[in-house]
């Protein structure tokens, strides 16, 4: 049993081997927290790890890979999971909704081709379990805009909403989904353009949106920002600083707002040169007003009092 995570170093999962889910998102289903993440190893594409607390995870299974099943759906999609040369495609960020009037788990993705990133599009599957074999249904681009860097969001009315950066990462458009979360619906918001946001994430605390992001500058942490609105659709503010000036060495994975814990902030620690070695970062994030910040801590513990300490 794992009573703390430490910020910066590789995390492991119950069998003792280092947790492989980057750039993910984590969801509560059924009692258990479920991570998804990039898994870059062999065939992998997509890691699914499940945890009662947080803080042990145990691997349940990689849910997508190059011999994923496939199958279309109705919008024309391009269902490719290998190269021509055999060799693998990028899937970056992937992002998982469970659709309770479907009864499916809807993941979407950055779409790459293995080879540049002139691709720039989403990809969308499919499964019925958690932690099952989705099934692939391809990649697009919305409206014919490029998708690279994304989020999904749920709001509280049961809308669901995929953020993704488009024009060479100028923009943020938020798109509203259609109800079975397999397509867009409508654009809603082109966001900061000309301002190159990436790593989106999304948070609405006392009937405010607030969407943190990250400059692009590659692999290296850059000042974290933050926007908000009283409607996802805008009018949004300016950008402002949140966190140090590298966001504590870290880029934004996806916010988790939990009844135990209040709302947390997790990032990937990036390596470039190794990125296997990539760890996570675990904040909490504090509201005053309309404002919002994350202090540094060094390390999270698990207690039995208060559920979850941070220590500096």
């Amino acid at each position: 049993m794992t009573d703390e995570l430490i910020n910066g170093t590789l995390w492991q999962d119950t069998a003792g081997r280092p947790i492989h889910a980057r750039g993910g998102c984590i969801i509560a289903y059924h009692h258990y927290y479920y991570w998804y993440g990039e898994d870059r190893r062999d065939n992998n594409y997509v890691s699914c790890y499940r945890s009662a607390d947080l803080f042990n995870w145990e691997f349940r299974n990689c849910i997508l890979t190059t011999d994923s099943p496939s199958a279309p759906i109705r919008q024309r999609t391009t269902i490719r999971l290998r190269r021509d040369d055999g060799g693998k495609v990028n899937l970056e960020r992937p992002k998982v909704l469970y659709n309770e009037a479907t009864g499916r788990f809807v993941l979407w993705v950055h779409y790459e081709n293995g080879v540049n990133y002139r691709e720039a599009a989403c990809a969308v599957a499919t499964c019925d379990q958690p932690d099952g074999d989705f099934v692939y249904h391809g990649h697009f681009n919305p409206y014919g805009y490029m998708s690279r860097d994304c989020t999904l969001y749920r709001d509280q009315d049961g809308s669901a909403y995929f953020i993704s950066t488009a024009r060479d990462n100028a923009d943020l458009n938020v798109y509203r989904l259609q109800e079975d979360y397999l397509n867009v619906g409508q654009l809603i918001a082109r966001l900061w353009p000309g301002e190159y946001r990436e790593a989106p994430a999304l948070i609405k605390k006392g009937g405010i949106y607030y969407l943190l992001s990250s400059y692009c500058t590659g692999w290296a942490p850059n000042q974290g920002k933050y926007g908000t609105a009283a409607d996802i659709g805008g009018p949004w503010s300016r950008l402002v600083d949140f966190a140090d000036a590298t966001t504590y060495r870290s880029q934004p994975a996806f916010i988790l707002d939990t009844a135990e814990y209040g709302p947390l902030y997790f990032g990937d620690r990036w390596d470039g040169e190794h990125y296997t070695h990539s760890s996570y970062v675990l904040l909490p994030i504090k509201f005053s007003g309309r404002q919002l910040s994350i202090d540094y801590y060094r390390k999270a513990v698990r207690t039995e009092a208060s559920g979850i300490q941070f220590i500096r």
